[in-house]
């Protein structure tokens, strides 16, 4: 159930309608963890997790703790995505990174057994992608790819 819940959750942040297929809703937010606090992070990401009922963020991991905490207080920073990965509570991964960074930086979340989103482009090769659909579907975490004008 946390997978469909997880899955509708993703799609609505990412503005693209699923029905729903039956089954109760997830009480408890899912918690998510933002790797780097750049343009991508701070401009689509950040507000589009705060303003999504049913996700919370929890944490960014973040060179800069003053930028982050500037406009969202409340919300945990810290200075490497590995804790990120091995905190208990957070449950997806978003990230927003160079485009190297995308595939280990992925690789590590969903070994951690975190659900991820990716930033377009998902990978620098087709080799990597494979490899983390792989890794996902072996798993059982969602992993998708953020592309934040899909209708326009």
């Amino acid at each position: 159930m946390m997978v469909r819940t997880l899955l509708r959750l993703i799609a609505r942040w990412c503005g693209i309608a699923i029905s729903k297929t039956g089954g109760s809703e997830m009480n408890d937010k899912i918690r998510v963890g933002l790797i780097g606090y750049g343009y991508a992070s701070k401009t689509f990401h950040a507000p589009l997790i705060m303003g999504t009922p049913g996700l919370e963020l929890a944490a960014v991991s973040s060179s800069d703790e003053t930028k982050v905490k500037a406009d969202w207080p409340a919300v945990s920073v810290v200075s490497e995505p590995r804790h990120l990965f091995n905190d208990p509570h957070i449950d997806l991964i978003v990230i927003p990174t160079p485009n190297d960074t995308h595939f280990p930086l992925a690789k590590a979340a969903l070994e951690a057994g975190k659900h991820v989103v990716v930033d377009k482009p998902f990978t620098v090769t087709l080799s990597q992608a494979r490899e983390l659909d792989a890794l996902a579907r072996s798993t059982g975490r969602v992993l998708s790819v953020f592309h934040n004008r899909r209708w326009d």
